[in-house]
């Protein structure tokens, strides 16, 4: 690694950076941390990850599955039995990790496994988020994610009374979470009125806890907001689409909660399991 980089590293960075070492895993800072932003070389401050490449892959390491383009460099690892590809910082060869590929997690089927003490977080300063529970949230964040502006999706639950719920404990209806979509978007490239016109369109604001055949609590329609101006506009337009339908709306708008962040084979799942364009 290039010397001029590591002045101001700790022992422990250096440990990894530098000598190319392994923190313990389900230690690191980043491992659990899913904020939107960018990850930067820790020695350099190089950017190399945007934070929604980064996924759970239960390894106990930040995993990403895409790098930014020229930020990661390559090399044939032989310190073990088993031959595997270690990354480092383009710019100035600190060591990150290793990648892995065929695990099947995301689509693009990719595994940087990165350590902590070798990244920095920055995070964006200029993205919104909003919250909608509209059904199944495997075809919410279908349909969210194609949409212009949005930088990240994420399924999740949010509304109950239950710290850290699974998707069978939302499912009982116990928790009293609902299943919902987190988005984070660019507000320079599509307003949040523009988001509550696609929710209010690809979903059925007229019946109680259900869409469909899914029916629940958890399946609840509900906007939480994440700021009073987002409250006014969810109010607004909730009554000019009640002029176009002959059921009253039953859509909830609440204050935003705490959000848990689904297991990770809930995330994208339409795409990572080809089930082709699917509608609400």
């Amino acid at each position: 690694m290039k010397a001029k980089h590591t002045n101001h590293l700790s022992k422990a960075e250096k440990d990894i950076i530098v000598h190319k070492g392994t923190e313990t895993p389900f230690t690191g800072e980043y491992n659990d941390h899913f904020e939107q932003g960018v990850f930067v070389c820790r020695a350099c401050s190089n950017i190399l990850y945007e934070s929604n490449t980064k996924f759970d892959s239960g390894c106990g390491w930040p995993s990403f599955d895409d790098e930014i383009s020229g930020a990661i460099v390559r090399n044939e690892d032989n310190s073990l039995i088993r031959k595997r590809i270690e990354i480092c910082c383009s710019k100035c060869d600190g060591h990150l990790g290793h990648v892995f590929h065929g695990e099947k997690v995301t689509i693009k089927d990719t595994r940087h496994c990165v350590n902590s003490l070798s990244i920095r977080f920055i995070p964006h300063k200029y993205l919104s988020k909003a919250t909608f529970g509209a059904g199944c949230f495997w075809k919410v964040q279908h349909i969210f994610s194609k949409l212009n502006g949005v930088y990240d999706t994420q399924a999740g639950y949010m509304g109950g009374n239950k710290k850290n719920p699974t998707y069978k404990q939302v499912c009982s209806g116990s928790t009293l979470h609902a299943e919902v979509v987190q988005l984070t978007y660019d507000s320079r490239e599509i307003d949040y009125k523009d988001i509550l016109e696609v929710f209010l369109r690809n979903h059925d604001p007229t019946t109680l806890n259900r869409q469909g055949n899914d029916e629940g609590t958890q399946y609840r329609s509900v906007i939480f907001f994440h700021s009073s101006k987002q409250r006014k506009l969810a109010l607004t337009s909730l009554d000019d689409y009640q002029k176009l339908l002959s059921h009253p709306i039953v859509t909830q708008v609440l204050d935003h909660k705490e959000f848990y962040r689904a297991e990770e084979y809930h995330q994208d799942y339409i795409n990572k399991n080809n089930l082709g364009l699917c509608s609400l």
